[in-house]
Protein backbone atom coordinates (compact mmCIF):
# COMPACT_ATOMS: atom_id res chain seq x y z
CA UNK A 1 0.00 0.00 0.00
CA UNK A 2 0.90 3.47 -1.12
CA UNK A 3 2.34 6.04 1.91
CA UNK A 4 1.72 9.48 2.09
CA UNK A 5 4.31 9.62 4.72
CA UNK A 6 1.88 11.76 7.00
CA UNK A 7 0.21 11.13 10.25
CA UNK A 8 -2.86 13.11 9.11
CA UNK A 9 -6.15 11.22 9.82
CA UNK A 10 -7.08 12.36 6.23
CA UNK A 11 -3.81 11.33 4.96
CA UNK A 12 -4.07 7.94 6.48
CA UNK A 13 -7.82 6.95 5.46
CA UNK A 14 -6.50 7.88 1.87
CA UNK A 15 -4.00 5.63 2.19
CA UNK A 16 -6.42 2.83 2.60
CA UNK A 17 -9.40 4.02 0.84
CA UNK A 18 -8.36 5.41 -2.22
CA UNK A 19 -6.38 2.99 -3.75
CA UNK A 20 -7.69 1.71 -7.34
CA UNK A 21 -11.10 0.14 -6.75
CA UNK A 22 -10.91 -0.26 -3.24
CA UNK A 23 -14.46 2.23 -2.74
CA UNK A 24 -15.91 0.85 -5.35
CA UNK A 25 -15.66 -2.42 -3.41
CA UNK A 26 -16.57 -1.00 -0.43
CA UNK A 27 -20.06 0.24 -2.44
CA UNK A 28 -21.15 -2.93 -3.26
CA UNK A 29 -20.54 -3.91 0.31
CA UNK A 30 -22.70 -1.01 1.44
CA UNK A 31 -25.19 -2.06 -1.42
CA UNK A 32 -25.53 -5.84 0.10
CA UNK A 33 -23.21 -7.86 -1.25
CA UNK A 34 -21.72 -10.44 0.83
CA UNK A 35 -20.07 -13.23 -0.88
CA UNK A 36 -17.05 -13.36 -3.76
CA UNK A 37 -19.36 -14.15 -6.81
CA UNK A 38 -22.03 -11.58 -5.86
CA UNK A 39 -18.75 -8.53 -5.37
CA UNK A 40 -17.20 -9.78 -8.62
CA UNK A 41 -20.47 -8.83 -10.76
CA UNK A 42 -20.34 -5.08 -9.25
CA UNK A 43 -17.06 -5.00 -10.18
CA UNK A 44 -16.74 -7.20 -13.45
CA UNK A 45 -13.62 -5.03 -15.01
CA UNK A 46 -11.59 -6.32 -12.16
CA UNK A 47 -9.06 -9.10 -11.68
CA UNK A 48 -10.60 -11.78 -9.11
CA UNK A 49 -7.13 -11.71 -7.38
CA UNK A 50 -7.36 -7.78 -7.05
CA UNK A 51 -10.58 -8.16 -5.60
CA UNK A 52 -8.93 -10.60 -3.14
CA UNK A 53 -6.04 -7.85 -2.30
CA UNK A 54 -8.67 -5.19 -1.70
CA UNK A 55 -10.56 -7.66 0.36
CA UNK A 56 -7.82 -8.94 2.08
CA UNK A 57 -5.99 -5.24 3.32
CA UNK A 58 -10.11 -4.10 4.01
CA UNK A 59 -10.27 -7.00 6.39
CA UNK A 60 -6.70 -6.15 8.13
CA UNK A 61 -7.20 -2.79 8.41
CA UNK A 62 -11.04 -3.51 10.40
CA UNK A 63 -13.51 -2.40 7.57
CA UNK A 64 -14.82 -5.63 6.67
CA UNK A 65 -14.99 -9.09 8.09
CA UNK A 66 -14.74 -12.81 6.80
CA UNK A 67 -16.45 -15.15 7.46
CA UNK A 68 -16.85 -18.69 6.54
CA UNK A 69 -14.34 -21.49 5.14
CA UNK A 70 -12.14 -21.04 2.42
CA UNK A 71 -14.38 -21.17 -1.17
CA UNK A 72 -17.24 -20.12 1.08
CA UNK A 73 -16.58 -17.05 2.90
CA UNK A 74 -18.84 -14.33 3.70
CA UNK A 75 -17.99 -10.60 3.81
CA UNK A 76 -19.75 -8.02 6.08
CA UNK A 77 -18.74 -4.41 6.78
CA UNK A 78 -17.63 -3.99 10.56
CA UNK A 79 -18.69 -0.56 12.85
CA UNK A 80 -15.41 0.84 11.06
CA UNK A 81 -16.83 0.10 7.14
CA UNK A 82 -20.43 0.63 8.21
CA UNK A 83 -19.25 4.19 9.14
CA UNK A 84 -18.02 4.69 5.27
CA UNK A 85 -21.57 4.59 4.12
CA UNK A 86 -22.12 8.71 4.44
CA UNK A 87 -19.12 9.19 2.66
CA UNK A 88 -19.51 6.40 -0.30
CA UNK A 89 -23.26 8.58 -0.67
CA UNK A 90 -21.80 12.04 -0.69
CA UNK A 91 -19.14 10.56 -3.33
CA UNK A 92 -21.17 9.41 -5.47
CA UNK A 93 -24.09 12.22 -5.14
CA UNK A 94 -20.94 14.45 -5.54
CA UNK A 95 -19.99 12.38 -9.12
CA UNK A 96 -23.65 12.69 -10.30
CA UNK A 97 -23.75 16.83 -10.01
CA UNK A 98 -20.21 17.52 -11.65
CA UNK A 99 -18.58 14.87 -13.08
CA UNK A 100 -21.00 12.24 -14.51
CA UNK A 101 -20.51 10.15 -17.14
CA UNK A 102 -21.48 11.26 -20.66
CA UNK A 103 -22.41 7.32 -21.29
CA UNK A 104 -20.12 6.76 -23.78
CA UNK A 105 -19.43 3.24 -24.99
CA UNK A 106 -16.12 2.90 -22.72
CA UNK A 107 -18.48 3.14 -19.74
CA UNK A 108 -21.51 1.02 -20.71
CA UNK A 109 -21.82 -2.49 -19.34
CA UNK A 110 -25.26 -4.37 -19.82
CA UNK A 111 -24.29 -6.54 -17.00
CA UNK A 112 -23.18 -4.45 -14.57
CA UNK A 113 -26.22 -2.24 -14.87
CA UNK A 114 -28.61 -4.89 -14.89
CA UNK A 115 -27.10 -6.51 -11.67
CA UNK A 116 -27.31 -2.96 -9.81
CA UNK A 117 -31.36 -2.84 -11.15
CA UNK A 118 -31.67 -6.05 -10.35
CA UNK A 119 -31.16 -5.07 -6.33
CA UNK A 120 -33.03 -1.95 -6.24
CA UNK A 121 -36.39 -3.12 -8.26
CA UNK A 122 -38.88 -3.21 -5.81
CA UNK A 123 -40.87 -6.70 -5.87
CA UNK A 124 -43.91 -5.48 -4.01
CA UNK A 125 -45.28 -3.48 -7.17
CA UNK A 126 -46.39 -6.50 -9.10
CA UNK A 127 -48.40 -9.54 -7.31
CA UNK A 128 -46.96 -12.30 -5.80
CA UNK A 129 -47.20 -14.62 -9.01
CA UNK A 130 -44.18 -14.52 -11.89
CA UNK A 131 -44.07 -11.97 -13.69
CA UNK A 132 -40.95 -11.70 -16.44
CA UNK A 133 -39.65 -8.60 -17.50
CA UNK A 134 -37.38 -9.19 -20.87
CA UNK A 135 -35.02 -6.72 -22.03
CA UNK A 136 -33.39 -6.24 -25.34
CA UNK A 137 -30.07 -4.28 -26.06
CA UNK A 138 -29.63 -4.53 -29.67
CA UNK A 139 -26.38 -2.22 -29.75
CA UNK A 140 -24.98 -4.61 -26.30
CA UNK A 141 -22.16 -7.18 -27.44
CA UNK A 142 -22.90 -10.21 -28.37
CA UNK A 143 -24.32 -12.74 -25.51
CA UNK A 144 -25.91 -9.46 -23.30
CA UNK A 145 -28.08 -8.20 -25.40
CA UNK A 146 -31.22 -10.60 -23.70
CA UNK A 147 -31.99 -9.62 -19.93
CA UNK A 148 -34.73 -11.70 -17.90
CA UNK A 149 -35.97 -9.90 -14.47
CA UNK A 150 -38.05 -12.71 -12.73
CA UNK A 151 -40.66 -11.09 -9.81
CA UNK A 152 -41.92 -13.85 -7.61
CA UNK A 153 -43.08 -13.84 -4.11
CA UNK A 154 -41.02 -10.68 -3.31
CA UNK A 155 -37.88 -12.31 -5.09
CA UNK A 156 -36.02 -10.61 -7.90
CA UNK A 157 -33.94 -12.89 -10.24
CA UNK A 158 -31.58 -11.85 -12.75
CA UNK A 159 -31.43 -14.07 -16.06
CA UNK A 160 -28.93 -14.28 -19.05
CA UNK A 161 -29.87 -17.44 -20.61
CA UNK A 162 -34.05 -17.39 -21.17
CA UNK A 163 -35.04 -19.28 -18.24
CA UNK A 164 -38.15 -20.88 -20.12
CA UNK A 165 -41.11 -18.89 -18.69
CA UNK A 166 -44.03 -16.91 -20.74
CA UNK A 167 -42.89 -13.19 -21.11
CA UNK A 168 -45.37 -10.28 -19.30
CA UNK A 169 -43.58 -7.02 -20.18
CA UNK A 170 -40.54 -6.77 -23.21
CA UNK A 171 -38.78 -3.87 -23.10
CA UNK A 172 -37.14 -3.04 -26.12
CA UNK A 173 -34.11 0.20 -26.43
CA UNK A 174 -30.68 0.66 -26.48
CA UNK A 175 -28.19 0.87 -23.79
CA UNK A 176 -27.14 3.75 -23.64
CA UNK A 177 -30.82 5.11 -23.32
CA UNK A 178 -31.52 2.17 -20.27
CA UNK A 179 -28.55 3.53 -18.55
CA UNK A 180 -28.82 6.90 -18.88
CA UNK A 181 -32.54 6.37 -16.99
CA UNK A 182 -30.67 4.30 -14.66
CA UNK A 183 -28.20 7.53 -13.41
CA UNK A 184 -31.10 9.59 -13.80
CA UNK A 185 -30.46 11.86 -16.79
CA UNK A 186 -33.54 10.71 -18.56
CA UNK A 187 -36.59 9.95 -16.94
CA UNK A 188 -38.32 7.10 -18.69
CA UNK A 189 -41.70 8.28 -19.33
CA UNK A 190 -39.96 10.65 -21.07
CA UNK A 191 -37.92 7.90 -22.95
CA UNK A 192 -41.11 6.15 -23.89
CA UNK A 193 -43.06 9.17 -25.27
CA UNK A 194 -39.76 10.02 -27.75
CA UNK A 195 -40.03 6.40 -28.82
CA UNK A 196 -36.60 5.59 -27.13
CA UNK A 197 -37.84 3.02 -25.81
CA UNK A 198 -40.31 0.24 -26.46
CA UNK A 199 -42.37 -1.29 -23.82
CA UNK A 200 -44.45 -4.02 -24.81
CA UNK A 201 -47.06 -6.18 -22.15
CA UNK A 202 -50.50 -5.80 -20.61
CA UNK A 203 -50.93 -2.41 -19.81
CA UNK A 204 -52.02 -2.87 -15.71
CA UNK A 205 -48.64 -3.95 -16.18
CA UNK A 206 -46.53 -1.99 -17.97
CA UNK A 207 -48.20 1.39 -16.36
CA UNK A 208 -46.10 0.24 -12.70
CA UNK A 209 -43.30 -0.25 -14.64
CA UNK A 210 -41.65 3.24 -13.45
CA UNK A 211 -42.59 2.07 -9.55
CA UNK A 212 -41.16 -1.01 -10.04
CA UNK A 213 -37.65 0.03 -12.15
CA UNK A 214 -36.34 2.52 -9.77
CA UNK A 215 -33.09 4.41 -10.73
CA UNK A 216 -29.64 4.65 -8.87
CA UNK A 217 -29.52 5.00 -5.36
CA UNK A 218 -26.07 7.43 -5.80
CA UNK A 219 -27.91 9.14 -8.59
CA UNK A 220 -31.50 9.92 -7.11
CA UNK A 221 -29.38 11.07 -4.17
CA UNK A 222 -27.49 13.32 -6.30
CA UNK A 223 -30.64 14.54 -7.67
CA UNK A 224 -31.98 16.29 -4.83
CA UNK A 225 -30.75 19.85 -3.95
CA UNK A 226 -30.78 18.58 -0.31
CA UNK A 227 -28.78 15.11 0.48
CA UNK A 228 -31.41 13.01 2.86
CA UNK A 229 -30.44 9.86 4.35
CA UNK A 230 -30.09 6.96 1.42
CA UNK A 231 -31.99 3.79 1.73
CA UNK A 232 -30.13 1.08 -0.07
CA UNK A 233 -32.85 -1.88 -0.59
CA UNK A 234 -30.64 -4.69 -0.22
CA UNK A 235 -31.49 -7.58 -1.98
Amino acid sequence: MYSYGQFCPLAQATQLLCERWTLIVVRELIAGSTRFNQLKKGVPLMSPTLLSLRLKRLAEAGVIAITGNKGNYTYSLTSAGLELRPIVELFGAWGHRWVRSDLNKGDLDAGLLMWDMRRTVDPAVFPRHRIVVQFEYPDAPKGKRDWWLVSENGEIDLCLKNPGYDVDIMIKCSLKTMSAIWVCQQHFRDAVKKGDIKVLGDSKLTSKLQDWLRSSPLARLGSVDELPELVWNIG
